[in-house]
């Protein structure tokens, strides 16, 4: 094979791809048979096989059993607006960005204290099984699942403080920046870094994908005059969303 050369089931795979993108091969319709894909490209069985894992894998068809492999609905995706953090009184980051497009969002939460894992710890800056408070999150939009979170805050700062539950007392869900600034906290940073990666089966299991998924990870950082002083690491299915940046001028 030369290079830049394809191997035979990525061809196939590829004219499939483009079939279905193209809506030659709409949803719900059933994927020709290996037999047909066999002679209709003069592929091998072997080959014919390997060009439907890579259509299942990318999540473009689904097996159902006794029945044969069927194209999926392709959802059309939408936008999650990052927009670092907001310093209005009153509207958590998620509250403001649905608000924004004019969508209603709701989420779940749970608290609980935690001994900090050496990647927290480091982006914490502070020392490997210090005590955090870990707060999870699954965020709904429009009742759908859309967002899955995990914060850590450590208990240094917060502990013993009004703002120690992220979701409880007079400032609960009222976001980090709003928190922060009661215990007299200026949050003045935030970072984001965004990366992808297969979904983890218990996070597909609550967002509603299914296995082979793709899924965005936002690791995101608050900052006061260079502390850290929260960390979380946000999950968003790929396939369903999109990950919005409004970044002013300076």
């Amino acid at each position: 094979m030369t290079f830049g050369e394809q191997p035979a089931y990525l061809r196939v795979a590829g004219d499939l791809r483009k079939k279905i993108v193209d809506g030659q091969l709409p949803p719900h319709t059933r994927l020709p048979s290996q037999a047909r894909i066999r002679e209709e490209y003069g592929v091998s069985d072997t080959v014919a096989l390997e060009a439907r894992k890579v259509l299942m894998a990318e999540g473009l068809v689904e097996g159902r059993s006794g029945s044969g492999t069927y194209v999926r609905e392709r959802p059309v995706p939408r936008r999650v607006a990052r927009s670092g953090f907001r310093p209005e009184r009153g509207a958590t980051p998620f509250r403001q960005e649905q608000a924004d497009i004019g969508v209603r969002g709701t989420w779940e939460s749970s608290s609980e204290q935690a001994d900090a894992g050496a990647s927290i710890a480091q982006r914490l800056g502070i020392d490997a099984g210090d005590r955090v408070m870990r707060t999870k999150y699954l965020f709904r939009e429009a009742g759908e699942p859309m967002m899955l979170s995990t914060s850590w805050e450590p208990l240094a700062l917060t502990g013993r403080t009004p703002v120690m539950l992220p979701e409880e007392g007079p400032l609960g869900g009222m976001g980090v920046v709003e928190r922060m600034r009661a215990i007299d906290v200026i949050v003045d940073n935030v970072t984001e870094e965004v990366g992808a990666r297969p979904g983890l089966a218990e996070e597909l299991m609550l967002l509603g994908g299914v296995p082979g998924h793709v899924v965005l990870v936002i690791q995101r950082t608050y900052f006061a005059s260079g502390r850290p002083v929260e960390t979380a690491d946000v999950v968003i299915p790929a396939d369903r969303y999109r990950a919005a940046y409004h970044l002013p001028v300076k």
